[in-house]
């Protein structure tokens, strides 16, 4: 009879056995302990890439950006900024002639073409005129004249000195002579501004009036040709450009005349020639703004002793302007935020802010910082995008 109860109290402390080791094994891999803990402690947390606390963001120790942040410290720059305009080269006005009729005509020869290079009293071209003609004429008459009265007068003279003669016919000798040589004057004025120099006998037909060239220089612009009639005394026939000096002529706009002065020095780049860089001073603002484009004028002066600047190319002129001491960062530390330029600022040790900026102009891989950084502030000048969000 007491063989059954023996059995089930081993059974019943088998049972409690089992249920106590159960309690156990989940005790203690809830309290950390045991096998189980053990396993899990292994296993180490990753350190994060930083921390966001508020508007400050912190890079732990051993955080792999530490070895890729790279931070700089702002400094300045007071070095003058250029400013590049359009300009196109072009003839010194001063040395620039336009070849008008002296008289309406018509062209018998043309001698030169356009873009020949001409000699001071080089022939240009030959005309016949009637105007021409008449002033070779009237110079021929008053030169006779003029010898006539010279006699006339010396003849009157030695009557005079001879006591033959009467004093009025005396004065009537002289009054002519001065009379003649007034017309003469005259006569040889009007064929000077014809071209003909003083002195020089002319046919009577006047059928060949030569035009020559008043200084030397380049035909840049020619307007007729052999049998043309020239009736226009307005009208140019050619012009005549000495180009060993040339203009470069750039047009700046209305809010920044103020940058540019008389005498300062201008950087030259043309494209006909990409290599070369000229050298000049600003000669010349204009007064007045071209209506249409709300521009001046601004001409630099330019040696051009060689000939390689041709008139009508096109040229950038670049001024240098000076500005005021502003801080500067590397173009690689700006970072966008919306519609914002910013840049990260370590406020300590691997301690960032993200601070907005406004920038100015930008050279030589820096930019100009107008307002948002000081000098002496540390900015991160690589891998500044790993710390966006």
């Amino acid at each position: 009879m007491q063989k059954p109860f023996l059995l089930r109290k081993k059974s019943v402390c088998v049972l409690v056995i089992s249920i106590l080791a159960i309690a156990g094994f989940v005790w203690s891999t809830a309290s950390g302990t045991g096998m189980g803990a053990l396993a899990h402690s292994s296993d180490a947390d990753p350190i994060p890439n930083f921390i966001r606390k508020g508007d400050l963001i912190f890079v732990p120790l051993h955080s792999p950006l530490r070895d890729r942040l790279m931070v700089q410290l702002v400094s300045t720059r007071d070095s003058a900024r250029a400013l590049e305009l359009p300009a196109q080269v072009e003839a010194d006005p001063s040395h620039t002639i336009n070849m008008v009729p002296p008289v309406a005509g018509k062209v018998l020869e043309l001698k030169v073409g356009l873009g020949d290079h001409v000699k001071k009293g080089q022939l240009l071209l030959v005309m016949t005129s009637g105007d021409f003609a008449q002033a070779a004429a009237d110079q021929q008459k008053a030169r006779d004249t003029l010898k006539l009265t010279k006699k006339v007068l010396e003849r009157q003279r030695g009557v005079q000195e001879a006591g033959a003669g009467a004093g009025k016919d005396l004065e009537q000798a002289e009054s002519a002579n001065i009379q003649a040589q007034a017309e003469f004057s005259r006569a040889d004025t009007r064929l000077k501004s014809l071209g003909i120099a003083s002195g020089v006998s002319v046919d009577s037909s006047g059928r060949r009036l030569n035009i020559v060239a008043p200084n030397a220089g380049s035909v840049t612009a020619l307007s007729v040709g052999v049998g043309q009639s020239v009736n226009d005394p307005t009208a140019s026939m050619m012009t005549i450009a000495n180009l060993d000096n040339v203009w470069i002529t750039a047009n700046v706009p209305e809010n920044l005349l103020s940058s540019v002065k008389v005498g300062q020095p201008v950087a030259i780049h043309l494209p006909a020639y990409p290599d070369a860089l000229l050298k000049g001073s600003v000669t010349f603002i204009s007064d007045i703004l071209q209506p249409d484009t709300r521009r001046a004028l601004v001409r630099i002066s330019v040696p051009n002793g060689d000939g390689r600047l041709k008139p009508n190319m096109f040229a950038t002129a670049s001024f240098a302007i000076a500005q005021a001491t502003a801080p500067v960062v590397p173009v690689s530390a700006l970072l966008m935020n919306n519609d914002d330029t910013t840049v990260f600022v370590e406020t300590k040790s691997w301690t960032f802010s993200r601070r907005k900026v406004e920038l100015g102009s930008e050279a030589n891989g820096t930019v100009r910082v107008q307002a948002g950084l000081k000098v002496g502030d540390q900015v991160v000048i690589k891998g500044g995008v790993l710390l966006n969000d």
